[in-house]
């Protein structure tokens, strides 16, 4: 394993001399707005009852936030929005929280050496919760010695963390580079995106092997980092991924509508199978990048495994997808044995290889 630096420097300011500016004057919250169907019978007669109203709002979207949650993830995890942020270092220089909810929350790790906030949600996220984005980037602009940056990743979609990492990555290493100090990474509850970025970048510029780095950050926060869009996007960079087609088919012409649920689409979106008359199957034939995608049918609205594809082992709560694994047969032999050892229980990157995914992060075009 490489060599760590853990250090902390001393911390310059970014734009002068450091300041606590006023909030006073910042934008207000935008409003809150519910996801999925929640209804509140309370009426509003006074102040008393309206924050008992916004008590019951929030807690009920942590609720369903949690339900997503765990249901896209494949574990139970539980996020309670209105207990405000939460965090844990994983080491002196990196710490994997939740979200900034208000501007004074930019003052909070301030405090404890904090150069760079480094935030992965997407605008539906920020609304849901009702975070002002806005007021908490322009507290920290005017503080001048913290800078707080974005780079999008789609909550509870592993491909698009997969296919979003080298980029992402690529901005949080020159954002550590150029800043120092301590580095806060943080999705919406700091259980799946940030612990994923977090990880990526400690294989693939600190120096850690993978299984070395998930028992690091496991054992500071309860977490869960999706391991295989990290192995697969690993590959990116130092190989570059094709494509190749496959096709998914379902057996059963006595039913109305097959989908398909997971493979890079994520498992809040469904694609429909076409239905082949003359074979009696509903089939599905797509283009994939090199990699492995788990995925479940949806057969007249229930979700359901092809036991005639390949199935994956149990989960922690007993779940079984079926998966698929794509090869490509003209990768040269290093290429697919690189690629191939990058996927295995013991994924790890030399020294080479580490200093040209940093070279090539430096031409990333962020």
């Amino acid at each position: 394993m490489d060599t760590l630096r853990w250090s902390a420097p001393p911390l310059p300011a970014l734009g002068g001399r450091s300041r606590t500016p006023q909030i006073s004057n910042l934008g207000a919250m935008r409003a809150h707005h519910l996801r999925g169907n929640i209804a509140v019978n309370v009426s509003l007669k006074s102040s008393s009852n309206t924050d008992n109203v916004d008590a019951e709002v929030k807690d009920q979207k942590s609720e369903t936030y949690s339900n997503d949650m765990t249901k896209a993830m494949g574990a139970v995890l539980t996020y309670r929005h209105e207990l405000g942020m939460n965090y844990n270092f994983i080491y002196p220089g990196l710490i994997v929280g939740s979200c900034l909810q208000t501007p004074l929350d930019v003052d909070k790790l301030r405090k404890i050496g904090v150069r760079t906030i480094f935030c992965l949600q997407q605008d539906p996220d920020l609304e849901y919760f009702g975070v002002d984005i806005g007021a908490i980037r322009e507290y920290a602009i005017a503080c001048g010695d913290i800078e707080h940056i974005r780079a999008e990743i789609r909550d509870f979609d592993a491909f698009d963390l997969r296919m979003r990492l080298p980029a992402v990555v690529s901005k949080l290493y020159k954002a550590i580079k150029r800043n120092r100090g301590v580095t806060y990474v943080h999705c919406t509850a700091g259980l799946g995106r940030a612990p994923g970025v977090a990880l990526a970048y400690m294989f693939w510029i600190e120096g850690y092997k993978l299984n070395e780095g998930h028992q690091l950050l496991q054992s500071r926060r309860a977490c869960f980092p999706k391991l295989d869009a990290i192995k697969n996007a690993a590959a990116k960079p130092l190989t570059g991924l094709s494509k190749s087609p496959v096709t998914l088919m379902w057996k059963d012409g006595g039913c109305s509508s097959v989908e398909i649920s997971g493979l890079d689409i994520g498992w809040g979106q469904k694609i429909p199978l076409k239905f082949n008359k003359d074979q009696g199957v509903w089939i599905l034939e797509k283009e994939l990048p090199e990699g492995r995608y788990e995925y479940k049918y949806i057969v007249d609205g229930e979700w359901m495994c092809n036991e005639h594809e390949l199935l994956t082992f149990p989960n922690s709560d007993g779940q079984v997808n079926n998966y698929v694994e794509i090869f490509n047969r003209n990768m040269s032999t290093e290429a697919l044995n690189l690629t191939t050892h990058l996927r295995s229980k013991d994924a790890d990157l030399t020294k080479d290889e580490r200093q040209m995914i940093r070279e090539l992060f430096e031409h990333y075009n962020n």
